[in-house]
C-alpha cells in the first residue's frame, strides 16, 4: 500500500501559569508577572509544535525524547525539544511543510509579539515565517485557562516527503 506524500500532526500542551516563572512562548521571552511552570523552561508553544511534527511522523511523544523525570533535562531550552523533532522526522525523509498555533489563555496577551514568535519558530524549525500561523484567543473566563491561571496551546503541523 502506497504512503501518500503528506502527512499532518496534532499537537497539544497545557502548563499551569505561577509568578516567578518567565514567560517564554516560541523561544521569546515576553514580558509577564507570571509564567508557565514545568520541568524545562515550559514553552507551551514549543512543545506543542514537537508533539505536532512527531505525530505527523509517526514517531513518540516529546516525553518519550525527554522525560519529565530526568533532572539533567530541568530548566532546558524547548528549541532543543523543537528542534530534535525535526530531525527525528528528516531522518524519515519528511520536512516541515507548515505549522498552525492556537494560543490559550487570558494572559499574557501576546499580539504585539505574534511577528518575532512567528520568526523565531521559523528559524527553530528550519522554515520560512510565512510557514508558521500564530493566533490567541481566550477562554471567555471558563474554567482555570479563563481565570489566568494557565496557558494551553494546540498546533498542527503539515509534513511532506522532501
Amino acid at each position: 500500500m502506497s504512503q501518500p506524500p503528506f502527512r499532518v500532526g496534532l499537537g497539544y500542551d497545557i502548563h499551569p501559569l505561577v509568578a516567578g516563572r518567565p514567560c517564554i512562548l516560541g523561544g521569546v521571552k515576553i514580558p509577564s508577572d507570571v509564567g508557565p511552570d514545568g520541568h524545562s523552561d515550559a514553552d507551551v508553544l514549543l512543545h506543542a509544535v514537537a508533539d505536532a511534527i512527531l505525530g505527523a511522523a509517526g514517531l513518540r511523544d516529546i516525553g518519550h525524547y525527554f522525560p519529565n523525570n530526568d533532572a539533567s533535562l530541568a530548566g532546558m531550552d524547548s528549541a532543543i525539544i523543537a528542534r530534535r523533532a525535526v530531525a527525528e522526522a528528516t531522518a524519515l525523509g519528511w520536512k516541515v511543510g507548515n505549522v498552525d498555533l492556537v494560543l490559550i489563555g487570558e494572559r499574557p496577551k501576546i499580539m504585539a509579539y505574534v511577528p518575532e514568535i512567528r520568526a523565531s519558530v521559523a528559524g527553530i524549525l528550519g522554515i520560512e515565517a510565512s510557514q508558521v500561523g500564530i493566533k490567541a484567543t481566550t477562554n471567555e473566563g471558563m474554567d482555570a485557562l479563563g481565570q489566568g491561571k494557565g496557558l494551553a496551546v494546540q498546533a498542527i503541523c503539515l509534513i511532506y516527503r522532501g
